[in-house]
């Protein structure tokens, strides 16, 4: 049992030595015990396959999309369907005037009717409303990959944007931590008479100018963040540094492999697809259905009861104005369908080949800057330091030259963060090969 109690040393009164209760707070322990509890709750930093995998399932737009999908299934399942019969009663020949007015066993030509009614369509109709159906359902099923895509790249944007901004975060951190130390370096050479009051002014001016740096890095990291859980619907706070390689996998120019994995090229192929299906039904469907009746109706004691059948056939007296506009419309539809296919046909080719070229430039930027930007700034802040260490220079160009430095990481660093948000609208804007995008293959 924990001891709400602990013991100092005894202290000698009048030649005794007593040993004196001193008592703990009760709510410093339970503070203690809440913080412990927080810090072992603390999530894990989020890796990027298990951002894209969270954003996929999280996603309402998906969701929506998917249950569109479910709706198109079930439309599928009841387009082959007959029309529901109809049962049809009433009474035929009731008197209206004379002495037997509105009685129903008075006149032997009053009955009492029953019967059915099926309207029949044919199977070929059938066939075809089920087909459109179907198509309807690939049709949805594309939209729903599309948004699934759109998640996913948003997710990996988000998670790149935290990624870099904790090492903008970092950089800047550890430039503000050495210009703290050299300006306290100074201060004391200034308390000493061994520096000018105007190098230690200088410097702090560029030392704040450094915290401010560090204060805009941290509010960048934060709005990421605030991003990445949007996406994920999780409280993460923070990405592990383990960015994936910006291969590229992008499909050929081939429009069978664009259409299998690029999402707009996808939904373009299957609009081209409903609207076939949707023109061969409505051709079908200019064909009228016929209603076969059959029915039962009884007369007054002693006459006879009697049966009857019918059959209904509509009269489609205006088919230039009806039914053939109505074939021409859904035909306009499926042209229509078809040049936008083309459209997104050139559209995806023209973004992948942009986009590759894109990343690869920026890749080798990025390697240029490594190997001669980054070592010369370094080598500035070196010389600085010399001259100041030989007093031949000044604390503030050293801190020039160290915010110098740090600029030109950043810049590298947002380099960086550009190629790795193009790669993610490259790779991950477009369907996995193993055609699951909820999959969160982060390569």
């Amino acid at each position: 049992m924990l001891s709400l109690f602990t013991h100092r040393r005894a202290v000698p009164v009048g030649g005794a030595r007593r040993r004196h209760a001193v008592p703990i707070s009760l709510s410093l322990l339970v503070s203690l015990s809440l913080l412990a509890a927080g810090a072992s709750a603390a999530p894990e930093p989020l890796p990027l396959a298990d951002a894209l995998r969270l954003a996929a399932s999280a996603s309402a737009a998906g969701k929506a999309a998917q249950a569109d999908v479910a709706a198109g299934r079930q439309a599928a399942a009841r387009a082959g369907q007959l029309p529901d019969p109809m049962l049809k009663f009433g009474i035929d020949n009731l008197p209206a005037s004379g002495p037997d007015a509105f009685r129903p066993n008075a006149d032997f030509m009053t009955m009492r009717r029953i019967g059915i009614e099926q309207q029949w369509v044919a199977r070929d109709k059938r066939l075809a409303r089920v087909e459109r159906a179907r198509r309807a359902v690939d049709a949805g099923d594309a939209v729903h990959l599309e948004r699934l895509a759109d998640v996913r790249v948003a997710a990996a944007k988000a998670w790149f944007a935290a990624l870099h901004g904790q090492r903008a975060v970092a950089l800047a951190q550890a430039i503000t931590r050495a210009m703290e130390g050299d300006l306290a370096a100074l201060e004391a050479a200034h308390r000493g008479a061994g520096a000018a009051a105007a190098d230690v002014l200088q410097a702090r001016a560029e030392l704040a100018l450094a915290r401010d740096g560090v204060a805009a890095a941290e509010q960048d990291l934060r709005a990421a963040l605030t991003a990445l859980r949007r996406w994920t619907r999780t409280g993460t706070a923070a990405v592990p540094d383990t960015p994936p390689a910006l291969a590229v996998r992008a499909p050929g120019p081939q429009a069978a492999e664009l259409e299998r994995r690029h999402p707009a090229v996808l939904r373009a192929r299957r609009g081209v697809d409903l609207a076939d299906a949707d023109t061969a039904a409505t051709v079908r469907d200019t064909r009228p259905d016929w209603s076969f009746e059959l029915g039962f109706a009884q007369r007054a004691s002693p006459y006879s009861n009697m049966v009857s059948f019918g059959v209904s056939v509509p009269l489609p007296l205006a088919r230039a104005q009806r039914q053939d506009r109505e074939v021409a419309e859904k035909a306009e539809l499926g042209t229509k369908a078809r040049l936008d296919y083309e459209e997104a046909l050139v559209a995806a080719r023209s973004a992948i080949e942009t986009q590759s070229e894109r990343l690869a430039g920026m890749q080798g930027r990025i390697v240029r800057l490594r190997e001669a930007l980054l070592p010369a700034a370094e080598e500035q802040v070196q010389a600085a330091l010399a001259g100041y260490r030989g007093a031949a220079g000044s604390l503030s160009a050293v801190f020039k030259a160290r915010r110098n430095a740090l600029e030109r990481r950043l810049q590298v660093n947002a380099l960086e963060l550009e190629a790795a948000q193009t790669w993610a609208e490259l790779e991950l804007g477009l369907l996995p090969q193993d055609g699951n995008p909820a999959a969160g293959d982060a390569r």
